[in-house]
């Protein structure tokens, strides 16, 4: 772990960080102060917000924890890290749970952080004057978390059984795009990718011609969670067996 984290000062995977949690509020306060309907006063207020939150991490997250990964797993195949780790009795099934450990640690201070950030923005900066609708926000923020880890998951997999780099960002590409078309596509088709999930997990949208609250999708949330980690428990036993 500490290993891990000596890695990521080197490969500045702050500044990726940084820009995730920038993004992601400009998103957010741009579909407040551009929503037509926007009242200080109305409780509603809070549903332009968690909207924009709601596009800017699907559009964003994709590529960036794509970068996170790559970077992070890249620097083994450079240094042939896989077979130096293992001679000190590190197999490469335990380094990428330790990748997954440490960047999962930045991946959710900047997923809480962002979402405090905002919260604190829409009262401070919009001027939102009802009070915050805290449980659906915490249920929209650890729902995002889920599956920016879930993805983040699949990304250190993809990474580590792919030694070209490119292969792994463009699929981080191609997730944004299925991220954002999946707020507009139907609950069954969104469950068939991983990338689909951003959509059931949005907390507010367009119905119709006004933002409102929408339900967000908790057990297929918990659902993702526990077939990514089955699946990234096998593929590190797999990559154990391999070095057997």
């Amino acid at each position: 772990m500490a290993n891990e984290f000596a890695k990521m000062r080197h490969l500045k995977a702050g500044l990726v960080a940084v820009i995730m949690i920038v993004g992601v509020l400009a998103l957010s306060l741009f579909a407040v102060v551009s929503s037509p309907d926007f009242d200080q006063d109305s409780p509603a207020a809070w549903n332009a917000l968690l909207a924009g939150m709601s596009l800017g991490i699907p559009l964003i997250s994709p590529l960036l924890l794509a970068v996170l990964a790559s970077r992070q797993v890249d620097i083994e195949h450079q240094a042939n890290g896989w077979l130096l780790q293992s001679t000190s009795g590190i197999s490469p099934g335990r380094m990428c749970l330790a990748k997954f450990v440490a960047l999962g640690v930045i991946v959710t201070a900047v997923t809480l952080g962002t979402s405090l950030i905002a919260l604190t923005l829409g009262k401070v900066l919009a001027g939102i004057l009802a009070p915050a609708p805290l449980g659906h926000w915490a249920g929209f923020t650890l729902s995002m978390l889920v599956v920016n880890l879930a993805v983040l998951a699949l990304h250190i997999l993809l990474s580590a059984t792919v030694e070209n780099q490119l292969v792994a960002l463009s699929v981080g590409v191609l997730g944004c795009i299925i991220a954002v078309f999946s707020l507009g596509l139907p609950s069954a088709a969104a469950h068939v990718t991983p990338w689909g999930y951003y959509g059931l997990a949005r907390a507010a949208g367009y119905q119709g011609d006004q933002i409102q609250a929408l339900p967000i999708a908790y057990p297929s949330i918990v659902a993702l969670a526990v077939i990514v980690g089955v699946l990234f428990t096998v593929f590190t036993i797999r990559f154990d067996r391999q070095e057997d």
